[in-house]
Order: structure tokens, then C-alpha cells, then sequence
């Protein structure tokens, strides 16, 4: 009995501290989110003690989808965050991923500039979305606005599909979709990119109040996205396999789509939040609030906890 006893005690004190609460995570098929899906199909996350459930979804609905309880945590960009703070209340707790190059602008090989396309027909998500975002953005650097085009409402993945099938003259969309006009340059070109506009800066966040009932479980998140990282790191192709098949990709074709974002390790988190977070979280909210997307501005400081990042 004794011997059972102290075998036990050994087992419980060696285990990983089993989650009290399910995470139901939303999320899209981008790339820079794919580490999350790394360290499911990894077992990474059940490793560090944590019940991950991840939910693909495009973004007005999980918006829906937190308000109706039906997540917990969600990653997208920092700039619909600020749209969602106006809803409901979230705070950012990782830096996954910036794009470099993988969200952008397809248009038609006769158009060579972003000023030609006033007039044009433009397929783009909805307002409060990623590629709605970065349209507005775009064209204001260049001295037009939403006014100046006709806008179709299209989610990325279709965007791209209807471009390539010749339909409008341009379409806002991202990776891996993006990579399909890529090779096909009898039917248009990526005129701009994140590169050319680093906008899309994309975080993890929870519930404010699941946050602060559950720090145990959005801390083991946390610490599985970086194991992630190091796993992409340590064995890229069985990692680039694992990632590929929750799009429906190859390892190789993953890897393609990966070359064109950029992970956040620590590190880069914490520089991140101490020195970018607040002051890229006003520019965004200062052209959501000009072009009507929100009516009324959030408190920046309470939509971000940096002491996760260790």
C-alpha cells in the first residue's frame, strides 16, 4: 500500500498540471497562425497540460462566435481587435506573427499603380476585417479612399478564386490564396504586399474574464506556441507536413506559403509590447474610427497583458 502510495504522489508531482478549463480557440487557415496548429497536431499543447480546441472560421464570425460564448480566445489582426474591443471585451496576450509579404493586392497586368484603380471593382472582405483594413489603408497612402472604388465583398479564399476565374479588376486577399495568382501570370500580378505596407501584425487573445480566471491555462498556451517555434526550428519538414495538413497542403507548398510571414519568437514579444503594441493599436484605431468602422475609440492599455511572455 505504501509503495502504491508514494508511486502515486511520484506521478502527480511529475505530470503537467492538468487544465482546469477548455480552450476553444478561433482561428483561419493563415499561415502566420499555423504554429497554433503545430503544437495541437504535435501534441504539444496536451504535453504542457492544456485542452485545446481549435475552431477554423472566418473573421465576422468569430466575432459572433466570442460574443455568443462559443470561444474563448481568438487570433486575428491587431487592427480587428480593436474593431472586436468596442464589443467585446479581449486582451492580447502573444505576438504570433507579422506578414512580410503575405496579404496583398492582385490586380490585372494592365493596372501599374494603386491610383489607377479608381473606378475599379475591387473584391475585398467586409469592414472590420483584415483585407478591408488594409485596402483603406492603401488607398489613402496614395491619396484615395473607399469612396474611389466599387467594393464586392468576398472573404480572401474566394476573392482570390474569383480573380483567377476573371472576374473584377482587383482583389484583396492573403497566403496561401495569394500564392495561387502567384503562378498565374496570364491572369494578373501582386501589385503591393506587406511589404510595401507592413500593417497586418497579427495576436493571440483571450476573454478578458477567461484570462483572468485561467492564467495557468493562457500561460501553457503561450509557452506552446513558442515550443512551436522551436519545433518548426528543429525539424522543419516533419513541422511544415504537420502546418500543410490543416490547409490542405504539402509540407513543400506550406513552406512556400511560410517564406512570406514572419513568427514571433519571445524575444520579438516582448520587444514588441514594450515599444510597437500601444502606439500601432492608435493608428489603427484612428483610421477604423475616420472611415466609420467603429464610432467610438477603446482603451488601448486594457486590451493587452505582456506578463505571459517570460
Amino acid at each position: 500500500m505504501n509503495g502504491w502510495f508514494v508511486a502515486l504522489v511520484f506521478v502527480m508531482l511529475c505530470a503537467p498540471a492538468i487544465a482546469q478549463e477548455k480552450v476553444v480557440l478561433g482561428m483561419s487557415g493563415w499561415t502566420g497562425f499555423a504554429p497554433l496548429s503545430l503544437a495541437d497536431k504535435a501534441g504539444i499543447f496536451k504535453k504542457n497540460g492544456v485542452d485545446v480546441e481549435l475552431k477554423f472560421m472566418p473573421q465576422p464570425a468569430r466575432l459572433a462566435a466570442l460574443a455568443a460564448g462559443d470561444l474563448n480566445a481568438a487570433a486575428t489582426t491587431v487592427d480587428t481587435h480593436v474593431v472586436w474591443a468596442t464589443k467585446v471585451p479581449m486582451v492580447q496576450v502573444l505576438l504570433l506573427d507579422k506578414s512580410n509579404g503575405g496579404d496583398g493586392l492582385v490586380v490585372r497586368n494592365t493596372i501599374q499603380s494603386v491610383k489607377e484603380l479608381k473606378g475599379k471593382t475591387i473584391a475585398v472582405d467586409g469592414a472590420g476585417t483584415v483585407p478591408h483594413f488594409m485596402l483603406t489603408y492603401i488607398l489613402e497612402k496614395n491619396g484615395l479612399s473607399l469612396q474611389d472604388v466599387i467594393r464586392v465583398t468576398l472573404g480572401p479564399q474566394q476573392a482570390a478564386q474569383t480573380f483567377l476565374g476573371g472576374q473584377y479588376d482587383a482583389a484583396m486577399t492573403y497566403e496561401p490564396y495569394m500564392s495561387q495568382v502567384r503562378g498565374r501570370a496570364d491572369q494578373g500580378k501582386i501589385l503591393v504586399t506587406t511589404k510595401d505596407y507592413p500593417v497586418v501584425i497579427d495576436t493571440l487573445a483571450f476573454k478578458a474574464d477567461f484570462a483572468k480566471k485561467n492564467p495557468k491555462v493562457v500561460q501553457a498556451v503561450v509557452n506552446s506556441f513558442f515550443e512551436a517555434l522551436t519545433m518548426i526550428k528543429t525539424d522543419q519538414a516533419k513541422a511544415y507536413e504537420l502546418m500543410g495538413s490543416a490547409v490542405k497542403q504539402t509540407g513543400p507548398q506550406f513552406g512556400g506559403s511560410a517564406q512570406f510571414i514572419q513568427w514571433q519568437d519571445k524575444a520579438a514579444n516582448q520587444d514588441y509590447f514594450a515599444k510597437e503594441s500601444l502606439a500601432f493599436s492608435k493608428t489603427a484605431g484612428d483610421i477604423l474610427k475616420a472611415n466609420r468602422v467603429i464610432n467610438t475609440l477603446p482603451d488601448y492599455k486594457a486590451m493587452q497583458d505582456a506578463s505571459f511572455i517570460k
